[in-house]
């Protein structure tokens, strides 16, 4: 059966499939892993070779990566309706592995998402923009979703990755929003959410500013000086 883009297996939970025990977990996430390992290699590389001998370092300044651990694949399968198990955890989730790279600026994610893009034993699953089209509330972020190819005896298979690009300041941001805003069901929420959404727009300015200077300094002309 093929969901979301992917090829999986065919039983049903409705049949008589048990909630997901430990082992159960372990063995679902291990290809998950493969595919997250290889996806961070492809990144690496990209990372060292996307802009070759024109900038001293690449476009990346780290990235973060993560399985979804099993209580996580648990609730995030109840928001969704569905019942716990590895063939609706297979079947529904594409987060279930998942990368998070930290860019300098907004031209290097799109730079790096596209080199992935063009790798062709990757499958384009889901891309959303949210930095031309920030969310409501001022997240702004670019996340893709791409099937790896997972080789194991004579079959392959592909499982997804999620990949999260954001800068600095995009990740300082929503990281902060994460843990005031949302963890600790802090009080005056709509206030703190209209001072968040100011922030937003502060850091974009400033991550515009230094875009400026990047700009300047590769074209090899003068800063211009501050007002």
């Amino acid at each position: 059966m093929r969901k979301n883009g992917m090829s999986f297996d065919s039983r049903n939970e409705e049949c008589g499939e048990m909630d997901m025990t430990n082992e159960q977990y372990y063995d679902l996430i291990r290809p998950y892993e493969d595919a997250r390992r290889l996806l961070e290699t492809r990144l690496e590389i990209l990372n060292h070779s996307l802009y070759g001998s024109r900038a001293v370092c690449g476009p990346i300044h780290n990235m973060q990566s993560r399985i979804k651990a099993k209580k996580s694949i648990e609730d995030k399968l109840k928001r969704l309706g569905q019942r716990d198990g590895v063939t609706n955890a297979r079947d529904y989730l594409q987060d279930i592995a998942g990368i998070r790279v930290i860019c300098y600026f907004v031209d290097d994610i799109y730079n790096v998402a596209a080199g992935l893009k063009r790798q062709s034993d990757l499958v384009l699953v889901k891309e959303r923009d949210y930095i031309a089209t920030p969310k409501p509330n001022g997240y702004r972020s670019y996340h893709i979703v791409l099937g790896a190819p997972v080789y194991c005896l004579d079959a392959m298979e592909y499982f997804p990755v999620e990949v999260q690009f954001r800068t600095m300041s995009m990740d300082f941001w929503a990281s902060m929003e994460h843990r005031i805003c949302y963890k600790k069901n802090p009080e005056h929420r709509e206030r703190l959410e209209q001072e968040f959404l100011t922030y937003a727009a502060v850091l974009k300015e400033i991550e515009e500013k230094f875009e400026e200077h990047r700009e300047h300094r590769e074209s090899g002309g003068p800063l211009e000086e501050a007002d």
